[in-house]
């Protein structure tokens, strides 16, 4: 069946939903939901406004925001510009993220960004490709999703973490480290990028000491440290959120902290917040620690222009990948001359790749305008999506902080699937 189909037989039901909703967070929730192919691409989000992912809220809205106007600057799209965005709030919940995304579908949205955890986007993934409506998301990493039954209506602009894995792996190994702890989350994000580094590591020859996960939601991490710290490892990575600040305050405590030992993240304690969280009155104590995350800060010009369009910005983790996704969905659109799903869900990976390069949707646009195909090399860096929307490399930032408890971008280097 095809997705115009399928989304117009939930539109009686949404609008009866957005009239429900009417006052609450999003620009057009008020708005009767319009029907696909209606001339305007119109987004949506579900991203983390609140909840323990807040700190990557920002960066990843202002860079949406920021695609929407680069894009109506360049005369938007199929000669119209693109709307305000439909806001919904993640918020770490998974009832608080599907009612989200309940109401962004509700308001007719063309697209969908986010949601920002892998969890969630699992909580409502079949709620967005099932109505037909592309959903794109700059940060989920779980290798969950490569397999995952969408229609082909998913996709994503963040690497697999099969393609990190291995990066943070070499890191530890490059160290010197030959035993190694790794702690998880017990969520697919924490999962995937667990067996992908324990992989690398043993393929490379060290000795994986302790490959265990936890609960996110305990309010206390004594016992998993103790485990780690009895494994007697040279290192430990540390697969964490929010809770990931418990976490380092005990292998503080038990020693083996940065101080001590090798201590690696990965994306989900890229913050320039952490230190302070950890020890607000000594960030130094985690000088030395490392960790990969997909590059955030690589392209100078989109930073400068970014931070000039939301100066409060603190954060970039996941901004240039979320200012792709919309770039591609809205090139896409150019491609099938169509601002419905249906028609240009079938351009979205044909557009990374195979064509003629270009950086910018002025540019591609323009390429579209003479007949010609395109290759979009992202802001994030070179898309190349694979058959199943995702991209088939990725510029992978290695990280650390130094002895002020600054962070740093030590190093970037391209990680590429296997064949």
């Amino acid at each position: 069946m095809r997705a115009s189909i399928r989304r117009s037989a939930i539109f009686t039901s949404a609008a009866a939903l957005v009239i429900a909703v009417c006052g609450t967070t999003g620009t057009a929730n008020s708005a009767v939901p319009a029907e696909p192919g209606d001339g305007e691409l119109q987004f949506g989000y579900v991203l983390p406004e609140t909840g323990q992912l807040a700190f990557l809220g920002p960066p990843q809205i202002e860079s949406l925001k920021f695609a929407i106007q680069t894009i109506n600057d360049a005369g938007g799209v199929l000669g119209e510009p693109v709307p305000k965005v439909v806001s919904g709030d993640e918020s770490g919940s998974e009832a608080v993220a599907a009612q989200s995304a309940d109401r962004v579908l509700a308001a007719g949205v063309d697209a969908l960004i986010g949601a920002a955890a892998s969890s969630m986007s699992l909580t409502f993934i079949d709620r967005v490709t099932g109505a037909g409506v592309v959903q794109c998301s700059g940060s989920n990493t779980a290798p969950t999703f490569t397999d995952y039954e969408d229609d082909g209506f998913y996709f994503r602009t963040a690497p697999s973490d099969a393609l990190q894995g291995p990066v943070l792996a070499d890191v530890v190994r490059e160290d010197g480290h030959k035993r190694v702890a790794l702690i998880a989350r017990a969520d697919d994000y924490g999962r995937g990028l667990l067996e992908a580094t324990e992989k690398s590591l043993e393929d490379g020859g060290a000795t994986v000491t302790l490959a265990e996960t936890y609960d996110p939601k305990a309010t206390n991490f004594d016992q998993v440290v103790q485990k780690v710290k009895n494994s007697n490892p040279d290192a430990t990575v540390v697969i964490a959120f929010e809770e990931g600040t418990q976490i380092m305050q005990a292998m503080i405590e038990s020693g083996i902290g940065p101080d001590r030992k090798g201590v690696y993240g990965a994306d989900g304690l890229r913050s320039e917040e952490l230190p302070t969280l950890v020890a607000p009155d000594q960030p130094g104590r985690l000088a030395g620690m490392k960790g990969t995350a997909p590059a955030s800060a690589s392209n100078e010009q989109y930073v400068k222009d970014l931070r000039k369009f939301a100066p409060n910005l603190k954060e970039l983790q996941y901004a240039p990948q979320v200012f792709d996704c919309a770039t591609t969905i809205a090139l896409a659109a150019e491609k099938a001359q169509s601002d419905d799903p249906a028609d240009f869900v079938e351009e979205m990976n044909g557009i990374t790749k195979d064509g003629d390069k270009c950086t910018t949707f002025a540019a591609c646009k323009e390429l579209l305008a003479d007949g010609k195909d395109i290759d979009y090399d992202g802001v994030s860096g070179p898309l190349e999506f694979t058959d199943v929307g995702e991209p088939g490399q990725a510029t992978i930032e290695v990280f650390g902080y130094n002895d002020k408890g600054q962070l740093q971008t030590l190093r970037t280097e391209v990680s590429k699937a296997q064949p």
